[in-house]
């Protein structure tokens, strides 16, 4: 059932006071968010600024939206993926909290677009997008309604690559900041929170032991990274395929062994992408796979698995378990399939720990009150998260903490700033 509402389109209202408690236990873990909400609330820096949110709508992202909201925006929240939400967050939000959410775990495309569309139909003066869906719609659907939106944020390595491409072509319209390059989203969020998460995804789903078992990692970037050393933590012989021969001469320097797909497919019995590419496992890699391997993505879209090869080469296909997709291959293998190929860690599990996505929606609040301030003097275009924000983010987390560090004096600043010596 869904619950249909003047403010939103949501599974079940009356999930709201679970949503309510697991809202409540993440921000616990969010001790930078939680200072920023707090200035917000005081300043109101985004009084009367209408935002449109496509993110993944959990514990930790209602969280943000909070913070938003307290802050002075009119905030509409819409689901970046339809196997992400919580729909009891989904419920809190708007029975609770008061803010128009259009989101319900497992939505077909339709109704993912729909309610996209609906997040556009709150003429937003900002957007705040997770993969760039909400951009694209709103530059080739909605363009009439473009002249109103000052700037936006982006929070995933596939959107920013979208986002890149369409400045690079002169088609995007407004300056949107990339938070996902700030230093302390990616190495944090996409290290350690989706090296954790991925894992935690793929062991809920399937409850195997990973001691011991072959891991092929697709992708070296710093999701990979996070991936790759998550895994040999838990005792895995962790292989990485890579295209980009710097990166892959790192995973070797890292202690991984670095192997090109095809041979890496002979051998691997559990496969994560994490590239933000398309089929990063192809064809001809199922074809090799041994009988019980497990493919799983954990980049944004359900693109990276060729799944319609998956498809071509086998005779059936039945769940096993939640999340767990068993295909019989014509030659009697059995190969599975998680999370229909989606987003791993947020479809099977919770996605990234609460104390990471601290550092993360810290910057997208940031990020969003400095659009507010500065949109005058900024063109159309990709922007990277100005330092002096980054920084106060690894400021307010070493604080939050308990960790002090050391400041240079004048005389150490003033030698590091000469040419004399």
């Amino acid at each position: 059932m869904t619950s249909p509402h003047a403010n939103g389109d949501v599974r079940d209202l009356s999930l709201s006071k679970t949503g309510i408690d697991r809202i409540e236990w993440a921000g616990r873990e969010m001790p930078v968010l939680n200072i920023i909400r707090e200035r917000f609330l005081r300043e109101k820096p985004l009084a009367g600024v209408r935002m449109a949110a496509c993110l993944h709508v959990t514990t930790e992202t209602a969280n943000l939206a909070l913070t938003l909201r307290d802050g002075g925006a009119e905030l509409t929240m819409c689901a970046s993926n339809p196997l992400s939400t919580q729909d009891e967050t989904a419920a809190a939000l708007i029975r609770e909290y008061g803010i128009p959410t259009f989101a319900i775990k497992g939505e077909d495309e339709e109704t993912y677009k729909r309610h996209l569309s609906a997040a556009i139909d709150a003429k937003p003066q900002i957007t705040m997008d997770d993969g760039a869906d909400l951009v694209a719609m709103l530059h080739r659907e909605r363009s009439e309604l473009l002249p109103e939106v000052i700037g936006g944020t982006e929070e995933t390595t596939t959107g920013v690559i979208r986002l890149t491409a369409m400045a690079k072509e002169g088609r995007l319209a407004y300056p949107i900041i990339a938070v996902n390059d700030a230093e302390t989203k990616h190495f944090f969020d996409n290290r350690y929170g989706t090296g954790q998460s991925t894992l935690d995804g793929i062991t809920r789903a399937t409850n195997i032991l990973w001691a011991g078992r072959r891991v092929v990692v697709s992708g070296y970037g710093w999701c990979g990274r996070g991936i790759a050393s998550r895994a040999k933590g838990m005792g895995s012989h962790v292989i990485v395929t890579e295209v980009n021969p710097i990166r892959a001469l790192e995973a070797v320097m890292d202690g991984f062994q670095v192997m090109d797909k095809l041979e890496a497919a002979k051998v691997g019995q559990v496969f994560i992408t994490a590239t933000g590419g398309m089929h990063a496992i192809g064809r001809e890699q199922i074809e090799l796979m041994p009988s019980g391997a497990i493919l799983s993505n954990s980049g944004h879209f359900n693109v990276e698995i060729d799944i319609a090869s998956l498809d071509e080469l086998s005779t059936s296909n039945r769940e096993v378990r939640p999340f767990v997709q068993e295909w019989t291959m014509r030659d009697g293998r059995l190969i599975y399939l998680l999370a229909e190929g989606r987003l791993v860690n947020l479809a099977a599990a919770e996605g990234h720990p609460s104390a990471v996505m601290d550092m993360s929606f810290a910057n997208q609040a940031l990020s969003a009150e400095h659009v507010v301030k500065n949109h005058a003097t900024m063109d159309p275009g990709v922007y990277v998260v100005p330092l002096e924000l980054d920084r106060e983010v690894g400021r307010l987390k070493l604080q939050a903490l308990g960790v002090s560090i050391d400041t240079l004096t004048d005389e150490q600043q003033k030698y590091l700033e000469s040419w004399e010596g």
